[in-house]
């Protein structure tokens, strides 16, 4: 994977990170007590901070001062 490719992978999990991030507020709100799927959402939302983490990690390598 080129790194043209991982920026635009990267921008692509960052939208759908915050749009699960949107859906979770929609559901606790609306008064949804759909726990199960507010849970998998949130789990969802993890799973994409980690790979987004890892991908800006690559990008953006730590440097020793």
């Amino acid at each position: 994977m080129t790194e043209e490719e991982m920026r635009k992978r990267l921008a692509a999990l960052r939208l759908e990170h915050r749009d699960l991030d949107a859906a979770i507020d929609a559901l606790s709100t609306a008064g949804v007590r759909d726990q199960l799927q507010i849970a998998r959402l949130k789990k969802r939302k993890l799973l994409l901070k980690d790979q987004i983490a890892m991908i800006e990690d690559y990008l953006i390598p730590d440097i020793i001062a």
